[in-house]
């Protein structure tokens, strides 16, 4: 099943200022709090109960488990950071099975953009002085946070507007 559009505008109040939140955070601190990801279950266990079909919600539940599972091993041989994997968890709930595909192709058009945008964001000496302190203008790795917490935000988005 996709998404519907009733299902978007639900979690989209709650949803975007987490995202916005995280993307900020771990550009700043190059870490993703865990009151973040808590706070984005949370979101997802109360209103999932309205926003998804009861049959569906059991199984968008089992969509952490797998993700959390996932991302633990990943962040265990070092492909991850522990935040990333587990806010990508705490985000696995809030998509649509049927959207696996369009979801991944999404999420890794999100990935290019903000790695491009804030790449290109650091080398301009006048959005710098805007955040003179952000750690990520210095590392050599890149702040997750900012794609995964674009990525979902854009996922309800598009829901909202062309959700079924």
């Amino acid at each position: 099943m996709a998404i519907t559009a009733w299902s978007a505008l639900w979690f989209l109040p709650f949803v975007l200022p987490i995202c916005i939140w995280v993307a900020w955070n771990d550009m700043k601190f190059m870490k993703i709090p865990n009151k973040a990801v808590l706070a984005l279950m949370a979101v997802f266990v109360v209103v999932g109960l309205v926003a998804v079909p009861l049959d569906e919600y059991p199984w968008r539940l089992l969509q952490f488990v797998i993700v959390l599972v996932i991302g633990f091993v990943a962040n265990m041989v070092g492909g991850v950071g522990a935040g990333d994997a587990k806010f990508a968890a705490a985000m696995a709930p809030f998509f649509a099975a049927g959207d696996l595909r369009l979801a991944l192709f999404m999420f890794a058009g999100v990935v290019v953009a903000a790695v491009v945008v804030h790449r290109l964001a650091r080398l301009m000496p006048a959005v710098r002085r805007l955040a003179p302190d952000w750690e990520s203008w210095t590392r050599k790795d890149f702040p997750m946070g900012l794609a995964l917490g674009s990525g979902l935000a854009f996922y309800l988005i598009a829901g909202a507007i062309y959700g079924a």
